[in-house]
């Protein structure tokens, strides 16, 4: 469902969209099902999932089919783009690995994120310009890995793994579901085998550290994939779960923690202070990358987690913009407890390493914030243009930051 207008929210009582979506599935499942089904009430778990339904809807898809057709820009600078990346030839052969390493010896996690970005970029290529034989091509990377893949292990750095190769495999999964030759069952079963016990694992212990030592995108790609996973697999306990961690988690990654300091009116904008600003720019911005396809997804599954409490998320991303234009923010002393014994650390500047790095992760915040809302977003806006058009997996170096968010957003969100 392809939706233009700004989504009701829970704040002043009113049902939101999920709700109402929700209500609205319980029906058509229950005159789906007949008697074995009742119609679900607003709040509950949802009857039925929207498909496709992850970072992309229906009305993405058609949208860059239709003016990527018409020879239209921005849509064809996007698509130029994406069909000049050397992972989205239909010629690319997957090295899938039972076992997964990152962090500590042997590590050999590359194998798994180039592949995940070739077989999204193919699916992409087929969804939105009809060519059987990048289907082809997604459907037997994608069945490689879920028919061999076993382990993701490492130091703590698995859990960064499970995290970001969780909802980025499963994106792609969700773009191929329905394709003949793409096996869903293998795919969302290896998911649920190997990928979320390691995200539920963290969300819940945070590998028995104190509960602020982890970054803020530990916690967020581990909740995008619980969510992620949650949609392929249509199972509401784990969507809610991650939903419900975005707004009251204990860890860095709940809205609250990610963005723990507001300004008001700065210059005319209200700001909020990333949580991993005082560290450095390039993990900063990919914490825009990691929420964003958090709220995305949401989104698309009539959650509005993009406007939660008072639009916090879009305040930090006008905050991190702003000091990746090398222009000035407000920063106020950032503190918290490290390793085991929560041993005090702090920050009083922001870090000023990799100021300016590009990541294709503004075109979906401009294009929510600044077209769907209509709202003025100043710096997500000059941010998103200034990087247009957005690449993907190997256009931005061969390291895994060059691989942490699956781009492609002036294709598939311009608007």
């Amino acid at each position: 469902m392809s939706r233009t207008s700004p989504h009701t929210h829970h704040e002043g009582g009113q049902v939101s969209r999920r709700g109402l979506l929700k209500t609205a599935g319980g029906l058509t499942a229950a005159l789906a099902l007949g008697a074995t089904a009742t119609a679900t009430t607003a709040g509950a778990a949802p009857a039925t999932f929207t498909h496709p339904g992850m970072l992309h809807n229906a009305g993405d898809i058609n949208r860059a089919k239709v003016r990527v057709a018409a020879g239209d820009d921005p849509w064809l600078s996007g698509w130029n783009k994406l069909t000049a990346n050397s992972h989205s030839q239909s010629t690319w052969t997957p090295r899938a690995t039972a076992t997964i390493i990152r962090g500590g010896t042997g590590e050999n996690y590359p194998q798994l994120y180039n592949d995940i970005a070739a077989g999204y970029q193919n699916a992409l290529r087929w969804r939105v310009g009809g060519t059987e034989v990048n289907a082809q091509c997604a459907a037997t990377i994608l069945n490689a890995w879920s028919r061999t893949l076993t382990t993701v292990t490492g130091n703590a750095d698995r859990f960064l793994a499970a995290g970001l190769y969780g909802w980025q495999f499963a994106n792609a999964c969700e773009l191929m579901r329905g394709y003949p030759g793409f096996d869903l069952a293998a795919a969302q079963e290896m998911l649920v085998r190997v990928f979320y016990p390691l995200n539920n694992q963290f969300l819940t212990g945070h590998n028995d550290a104190c509960i602020t030592n982890y970054w803020a995108n530990w916690d967020l790609c581990n909740m995008a994939s619980v969510m992620a996973i949650g949609i392929l697999t249509d199972n509401a306990a784990r969507y809610d779960q991650a939903v419900t961690y975005f707004k009251s988690g204990a860890g860095n990654g709940s809205i609250q923690h990610a963005v723990p300091f507001l300004y008001s009116n700065v210059e005319g904008y209200d700001l909020g202070q990333w949580q991993e600003s005082g560290r450095d720019q390039g993990h900063t911005v990919m914490g825009m990358g990691q929420m964003g396809a958090l709220c995305e997804m949401a989104w698309n599954q009539g959650d509005d987690l993009y406007s939660y409490d008072g639009r916090r998320f879009m305040k930090a991303a006008q905050y991190v913009a702003k000091y990746n234009l090398n222009m000035n923010v407000p920063f106020t002393t950032y503190t918290w407890g490290t390793g085991q014994n929560c041993a005090q650390q702090s920050q009083t500047v922001p870090g000023a390493t990799s100021r300016g790095q590009v990541r294709p992760v503004w075109a979906m915040l401009h294009y929510h914030y600044g077209r769907r809302l209509l709202l003025d977003d100043k710096y997500i806006s000059q941010m998103c243009f200034s990087v247009a058009p957005e690449g993907g997996g190997g256009d931005y170096g061969t390291t895994s930051g060059g691989f942490d968010q699956l781009g492609f957003g002036t294709l598939m969100y311009a608007k």
